[in-house]
């Protein structure tokens, strides 16, 4: 028994050392780093780090999610669609305490900072009363990897709709994340003009929207796509045919939609 609790703290030393960063040995350049996947809530989280010269002199907190008409987390918030501190007892909105926390990282320079408590809150922040685990993990992900690429489009998040909605009722959007002018990431989304509709990606996944197709439902197929068009770093590097589908991607036999909308945002990137 007894070796069995030394095997497990063992591995849980491990672990620990393996979360840690050191900062001088991280390259310069761009790093990136979100959930793997949408929570409960629909909101994935984004780091974004620049390191130059070990150390880190930009940082953002950010999110994207599966809801209809959903921009990124920060310009929801800073807009009034974010609602926090409506629905809590927290005083400030999520993107001015998401800001806060980003400048206590770059101001510390503590990428190991793990100073919270189990539900992810923390007193060390000034101005900071939510969950900041999250983003800390994120950023020591982020840093662990590789630099994004450097890429043509201006950074940011970028979204695009239809301008109008199609036979079957839907309208599709996407939203872009760049950073240092690469595709990193792609949500690729629909919004219904049927009453008490989901977006296309909840209403998939729930197995509402019933595609039926031999290659998955839509969100598995989009899903592909998408990430077919962040592994390139940029949309105008997927061929897409004359009927709108595209035989670059394996798995996809739905309409390649997503890589004109994708280009329809990122005119704003330009």
């Amino acid at each position: 028994m007894k070796k069995v609790f030394i095997l497990f703290f063992l591995v849980i030393a491990a672990l620990s050392l393996q979360a840690q960063v050191s900062l001088g040995a991280v390259k310069d350049g761009y790093y990136f780093a979100q959930d793997d996947k949408f929570p409960s809530d629909g909101w994935k989280n984004q780091a974004v780090v620049k390191v130059s010269g070990g150390k880190i002199v930009e940082a953002m907190w950010n999110g994207v999610s599966n809801a209809a008409y959903a921009r990124d987390k920060m310009s929801q918030a800073a807009a009034g669609r974010y609602g926090m501190v409506k629905a809590s007892k927290i005083k400030a909105e999520w993107d001015a305490q998401a800001k806060t926390t980003a400048a206590y990282l770059i101001a510390t320079q503590d990428v190991n900072f793990t100073k919270y408590g189990k539900d992810g809150k923390t007193d060390a922040i000034s101005g900071a009363t939510m969950a900041v685990s999250d983003f800390y993990e994120l950023v020591r992900k982020a840093l662990a990897g590789q630099p994004v690429a450097k890429g043509p489009y201006k950074d940011g998040w970028y979204y695009y709709e239809q301008p109008d909605f199609d036979k079957s009722g839907w309208k599709e959007t996407v939203l872009v994340t760049v950073v240092n002018g690469s595709v990193v990431d792609v949500v690729w989304n629909g919004v219904s003009n049927k009453a008490g509709s989901k977006s296309k990606i909840v209403e998939s996944t729930n197995g509402k929207y019933k595609m039926g197709a031999k290659n998955g439902e839509w969100h598995v197929q989009s899903t592909r796509l998408s990430a077919a068009i962040v592994a390139a770093g940029d949309p105008a590097k997927i061929a897409v045919n004359k009927d709108g589908k595209t035989d670059a991607v394996s798995g996809v036999s739905i309409h390649a939609n997503a890589v004109g909308l994708c280009l329809e945002a990122l005119k704003a990137a330009k």
